[in-house]
């Protein structure tokens, strides 16, 4: 049992780790949210709240410039205050949030957060383990390659979960009767309104699907489905 107890303790402090993550993410919203109110938004919100049977969307507006969305560990859903400039001057349709907005209870309904904590912690365990082991057999590169590993594993479990949040979105529009094509048209607009961010990093490395996957995931989904 002794023998465990190193690795034991390392996915212990992963938990411990994560939890003050989550905890400081959820301090960051509640002090620097609001919720959003938009009336050229709430038919949209309203038509997913239908859809998926509950009496409203619980979505918030992250004071933050960067265009993004996330869901929080309680389950809000956040789009960012850049996102909503974007959507506010035009570049973005109501149904193109919407998207956004289905995406985000994409990871809230298929437990992401909970999942991601483990696989945090796990991942953690890994990459000292190996650090330690690799960094004994190959003094000068083998931390270099610890690292690589880990972080290769982490994005792929990421864009995996990147795509489960796609397809429940899909589902979820195509339910609404808004349909795949904000999402489409979406991210056809996204690495410009991202401008890029991961662009010349390799796909295995980025924690995103590249985006001609995650539209040509979406569209198989509706033909599948019977609705494309």
């Amino acid at each position: 049992m002794l023998r465990f107890l190193p690795f034991i303790l390392l996915i212990l402090y992963g938990l411990a780790l994560w939890h003050f993550s989550a905890w400081s993410l959820k301090r960051q919203l509640d002090q620097n949210s609001r919720r959003l109110r938009d009336t050229r938004l709430q038919p949209v919100l309203d038509r997913l709240a239908e859809a998926l049977g509950v009496p409203e969307l619980p979505v918030h507006v992250f004071q933050v410039a960067p265009v993004n969305g996330l869901a929080a560990p309680d389950g809000r859903i956040f789009l960012t205050e850049g996102f909503m400039e974007k959507y506010r001057a035009g570049e973005v349709t109501p149904e193109e949030i919407g998207s956004v907005v289905a995406h985000e209870l994409g990871h809230v309904a298929r437990g992401h957060a909970r999942r991601r904590m483990i696989d945090f912690s796990g991942q953690n365990a890994l990459r000292i383990l190996l650090m330690t082991l690799l960094g004994r057999l190959l003094p000068f590169i083998g931390i270099w390659i610890a690292n690589v590993l880990t972080t290769a594993l982490a994005a792929r479990l990421s864009q995996r979960d990147e795509f489960e949040a796609d397809e429940f979105a899909s589902a979820l529009l195509i339910k609404a009767g808004i349909g795949v094509e904000p999402q489409i048209s979406l991210f056809e607009k996204l690495d410009a309104l991202t401008k890029n961010p991961g662009e010349g990093i390799p796909a295995w490395l980025l924690t995103h699907p590249k985006t001609p996957l995650r539209v040509a995931a979406i569209k198989a989904n509706a033909q599948r489905w019977g609705a494309a």
